[in-house]
């Protein structure tokens, strides 16, 4: 089994792990209310998806 040489130093062990990180999330307009919510998604707000109503929205 490989041991390392020498200890690693903080640095070097950060740089290793750059890549290791959460991208944020990409979010785009509602067509129709203008509200936030992710691409290729029905809007939460209005129940729109491409410009037509998929669900209807609950009323409280």
């Amino acid at each position: 089994m490989a041991l390392p040489k020498r200890k690693v130093s903080k640095s070097q062990r950060d740089k290793r792990r750059t890549h290791q990180k959460l991208s944020t999330p990409n979010v785009t307009e509602c067509a129709d209310c203008g509200e936030p919510k992710l691409p290729h998604h029905v809007c939460q707000e209005c129940g729109s998806y491409k410009g037509r109503t998929v669900l209807s929205a609950e009323e409280e």
